[in-house]
C-alpha cells in the first residue's frame, strides 16, 4: 500500500507539472499570437504603380519633423512658384492659403494691392522656389521654423536668383483634403528677400 501511495503521489505530481507546463505554453503561445496579429495590422500597403509597397502605422510624434518640413516646403512651393497665368496664380495661392493663417493672406493681399501678380502676368514672368533647408524646433509649442530657400525670376531678358528666408510657428489643427499634414502656419515672416546675382539671357 505505501508503494501503491508513494506511486500515485509521484503520477499526481507528475501530472500536475504537465499541466503548469501546458499552461504556461498555452499562455505563452497567445501572447505571441496577440503581438504578432497586432504586428501584422500595423503594416499598411499601398498599391503605386503597379507595384505594391509597404507602409508602417506609427505615432505621429514619431514623424513631427518629417511632416512638419513637408507642410513648410508645400506651401512655399505653392505660395512662391508663380506663371503668368491669372488661373495657376489663384489655384496655388488658394491651396498656400489653406497651409496658414492670415498672416500668409497678409502678404498675398499687400503683394496683390502693389500690382506684383498683375506685373507678373503682364510681364510674362515665371517664378520658382527651390527649398535648401527646413530647421524645426520642438522643443516649444506651437512649432518655430526657418526656412532657406532660393527664388529664381525668369523675364524675357533676365533670370534674377534671390535668397529667400521665412519663419513662423506651426499649430496643430486637424487633417483635411486641403491640409493633409495637419499643420497651420502661424505668424508667417519674410526675414530675408534679396538679389544674389542677375543673369542676361540671350
Amino acid at each position: 500500500m505505501k508503494n501503491i501511495d508513494t506511486a500515485f503521489g509521484y503520477v499526481r505530481s507528475f501530472t500536475m507539472l504537465i499541466i503548469v507546463g501546458c499552461i504556461v505554453i498555452c499562455c505563452y503561445t497567445l501572447h505571441k499570437s496577440f503581438a504578432t496579429v497586432s504586428l501584422l495590422q500595423d503594416k499598411v500597403y499601398i498599391l503605386a504603380n503597379g507595384k505594391a509597397l509597404e507602409a508602417y502605422a506609427s505615432e505621429r510624434k514619431d514623424n513631427v519633423v518629417v511632416e512638419a518640413r513637408d507642410h513648410v516646403k508645400t506651401f512655399h512651393n505653392y505660395f512662391f512658384t508663380l506663371d503668368p497665368d491669372d488661373k495657376v496664380i489663384k489655384t496655388n495661392i488658394t491651396k498656400a492659403l489653406y497651409l496658414a493663417d492670415k498672416s500668409a493672406k497678409r502678404i498675398y493681399d499687400d503683394l496683390r494691392e502693389n500690382g506684383y501678380y498683375s506685373g507678373i502676368i503682364s510681364g510674362n514672368i515665371s517664378q520658382n522656389v527651390t527649398i535648401d533647408s527646413i530647421q524645426i524646433d520642438l522643443k516649444q509649442y506651437p512649432y518655430f521654423f526657418k526656412c532657406y530657400a532660393r527664388q529664381k525670376i525668369i523675364r524675357s531678358t533676365s533670370v534674377v536668383n534671390r535668397s529667400l528666408t521665412t519663419e513662423g510657428n506651426l499649430r496643430n489643427v486637424s487633417r483635411s483634403d486641403n491640409n493633409p499634414h495637419g499643420f497651420l502656419i502661424e505668424h508667417l515672416t519674410t526675414v530675408e528677400n534679396k538679389d544674389l546675382s542677375i543673369e542676361t539671357r540671350k
